[in-house]
């Protein structure tokens, strides 16, 4: 079942509350998502990375997956 970019970004939402976060795209699947918080300080790229792929709460997980490619971008404010 496709997912709506307003769903991804109620979940990482969830985990950033006061983040800057912006996702795009409208086919259900491929998705381009920016985040913007002031955790990623200190953070290499990959930890960034990995703590948005954890926010996802397995959205993203297996070949049937409701999201199945996501254009991330992270960095601290």
């Amino acid at each position: 079942m496709p997912i709506q970019a307003n769903e991804i970004e109620d979940l990482l939402r969830e985990s950033f509350p006061n983040a800057q976060i912006t996702v795009e795209g409208a086919d259900g699947r491929h998705f381009s998502a920016e985040v913007v918080d002031e955790s990623f300080r200190g953070m290499n790229r990959v930890q960034q990375q990995r703590a948005v792929y954890a926010a996802l709460k397995g959205h993203m997980d297996g070949a049937h997956s409701e999201l199945h490619a996501l254009a991330l971008t992270t960095r601290a404010p």
